[in-house]
């Protein structure tokens, strides 16, 4: 069977055009990534893609949207006794309620302190955890931008943390601004590691085609590695890095 691969973009959404020796066009939302991949047959023209993947928009990023709210994705109720990561180390979680300031701190390796205000609601002990974890973050990032950013060839003229619900991390090209999803708090570092890798390569190729592959793999040859740890991780299926 005749096979040709190549990576068009519609919209947001980057596809993968996998052409056959079949006689219909299929459109495939991968699980649990939500990456999007159309079988089509050799004679169509990628305008013929971007036309039935338009007319599917609403249903891929429903589809999407989907596998990140998927069974799992249990919201933790910020209560005593439960695990939480930083950078990849599980911490139990103990909240003590005090007069005074909110405030998170890190005791014996294997506890993760979290001091509220008598009656502080769980949307608000969320809000003071992910503040804690925003500056871990940005404690972290510069040290490794500095690091990576020698060995890319590419600087970020800015970048920030935001929660984000369906990337990992964005870049914007043009102004070369990196954005870093605050869930990455709670993952390795070495994941923390691979997406700014990621997204400084993008200064260098817009697409996940082979070249953009080829600079992985010259900065990063482990990057696949810390990619399948990022995704296989609970709570991680996440669809894709997004660039501008």
């Amino acid at each position: 069977m005749r096979i040709n691969n190549r990576m068009i973009r519609v919209s947001d959404i980057e596809v993968q055009v996998v052409r056959k020796d079949i006689k219909n066009l299929y459109l495939r939302v991968h699980r649990p990534d939500g990456r999007v991949q159309v079988s089509a047959p050799l004679h169509v023209t990628d305008d013929d893609v971007r036309l039935a993947v338009t007319s599917r928009l609403k249903w891929i990023r429903k589809k999407q949207s989907g596998f990140y709210h998927q069974p799992g994705q249990t919201r933790q109720k910020i209560v005593s006794g439960e695990s939480h990561y930083v950078f990849g180390r599980r911490y139990q979680l103990e909240v003590v309620e005090r007069r005074g300031r909110h405030e998170v701190l890190l005791n014996n390796h294997s506890t993760l302190s979290l001091y509220v205000s008598p009656g502080t609601t769980r949307s608000n002990r969320q809000r003071v955890l992910n503040a804690w974890y925003r500056d871990q973050m940005k404690d972290r990032i510069p040290a490794l931008l500095e690091k990576w950013q020698i060995v890319v060839g590419k600087e970020a003229a800015e970048w920030g943390v935001k929660r984000m619900k369906t990337r990992w991390g964005s870049c914007n090209i043009n102004r070369r601004r990196i954005w870093l999803n605050l869930e990455l708090a709670s993952k390795p570092v070495e994941c923390l590691e691979y997406v700014l890798v990621h997204e400084l390569v993008h200064l260098y190729e817009r697409y996940h085609n082979d070249n953009f592959k080829r600079y992985m793999d010259a900065f990063m040859p482990e990057w696949r590695v810390h990619r399948d740890t990022l995704n296989q991780r609970k709570g991680t299926d996440l669809f894709d890095l997004e660039i501008k």
